[in-house]
């Protein structure tokens, strides 16, 4: 009676482990998979990319840029085309002075850019270029000073608006990701530094 009872009291213990080790395998799998999984649908929850030149160099990528937001009065942007440059987490930012003297700030999504305008750049015509650039770069990341100078119609011989273009890439070891875009409009107290006004 006593050897069946250590023996059942064994078998408890060994199930007792074997619950235990398939629960620190299941709670590793959820620390370790989970994350993997969740960033892998972040990063790929974008449109395939329209061109696929656009991504393969930070050049591709800045004049991509610059060129999908670009073109004449009535003409449709091709916005799938400007996500697919982004990662999904990526932003716009602009800032400027507000009439109190004060500088503001606004910090939208891809989405909240082509909402707000999608109308604005396609009624009037847009179209700017840059003309300048100053460019850091470490292991996969870049950060470039993009100058740039913005028109209604291409022909104009004056831009209405020039400013810089902070703009934050990465390359993920396939393609470039634009992580950030974050402007400011020239004024006249703050004009154009001659240093971004070079092409590098």
């Amino acid at each position: 009676m006593e050897k069946k009872q250590r023996t059942i009291s064994a078998l408890h213990v060994s199930r007792s482990t074997t619950s235990l080790l398939c629960l620190a395998v299941c709670v590793s799998f959820l620390v370790l998979v989970v994350p993997a999984l969740a960033t892998s649908r972040a990063i790929h929850n974008v449109p395939s990319v329209v061109a696929p030149d656009d991504t393969t160099s930070a050049d591709a990528i800045l004049a991509a840029l610059y060129d999908v937001i670009s073109g004449p009065a009535g003409q449709k942007r091709n916005w799938d085309r400007m996500r697919s440059l982004f990662l999904p987490s990526g932003k716009l930012i602009g800032t400027g002075r507000r009439p109190d003297g004060m500088y503001g700030h606004r910090s939208m999504t891809v989405e909240d850019y082509i909402t707000a305008n999608a109308k604005f750049l396609e009624d009037g015509g847009f179209f700017e270029k840059e003309i300048g650039r100053h460019t850091d770069t470490y292991g996969n990341i870049l950060q470039v000073f993009s100058a740039y100078e913005t028109r209604r119609v291409a022909s104009d011989p004056k831009p209405f608006m020039r400013g810089i273009n902070s703009i934050q890439l990465w390359n993920d070891g396939k393609r470039w990701w634009i992580v950030n875009v974050f402007w400011q409009s020239e004024n006249p107290q703050q004009p154009l530094p001659e240093q971004y006004l070079k092409k590098e």
